[in-house]
């Protein structure tokens, strides 16, 4: 408002007004009143304080995965799926992310991506349905963080499907997954 007065005042025209109010706009997201981005949309505390962590549960339409400690969320997160995220996972290549009952069964603190924990997709019902059509229902399905190395860019993934079929967060995120979420777990992953 105050760069409309100060316009007006000045008595320039309209068009470089609104040029003027778009770019202050941007310049405070990018320089001052913008909020940071945090790991977790609800607050940390005290890991001792934090509830042992039951099942994660994938809402794909929402976006969101969320850590359970029975019927309570501990943690909520918005993810990023893979490039043709509607449906079922049927076989490799289709970029899609499974839906069902799996568990979170091994970890790789060296992956090709920031962490990554291991979804045990395929199932037996899995198999069968790709073996039906012929085909190879994949494997490697993963929560993970952004791709090692991408530095500065990791802005451009979030809110993003930008996967082969995976789950991923931020870092900060995936760091978060990795310490409250223990081998074992069951993950629903969900339409």
């Amino acid at each position: 408002m105050l760069l409309k007065i100060l316009f007006l005042q000045s008595g320039i025209t309209r068009a470089p007004m609104v040029v003027a109010s778009f770019l202050a706009i941007i310049f405070s997201l990018f320089f001052g009143t913008a909020q940071p981005l945090v790991a977790s949309e609800l607050p940390m505390g005290a890991m001792d304080e934090t509830p042992e962590v039951s099942e994660v549960l994938v809402r794909k339409e929402e976006r969101r995965l969320y850590l359970l400690s029975g019927d309570q969320v501990v943690r909520s997160y918005r993810i990023g799926l893979g490039d043709n995220p509607s449906g079922h996972k049927l076989y490799e290549g289709d970029e899609r992310t499974p839906e069902g009952e799996y568990i979170l069964d091994w970890r790789n603190p060296n992956s090709d991506f920031y962490k990554s924990i291991h979804i045990s997709y395929p199932n037996n019902q899995d198999r069968e349905l790709a073996s039906a059509w012929g085909l190879d229902p994949g494997g490697s399905i993963m929560i993970h963080g952004l791709p090692t190395g991408v530095g500065d860019m990791a802005f451009a993934y979030l809110g993003l499907d930008w996967t082969d079929g995976c789950i991923a967060v931020s870092n900060e995120e995936m760091d978060e997954i990795w310490q409250l979420v223990a081998d074992g777990t069951p993950i629903r992953i969900v339409p």
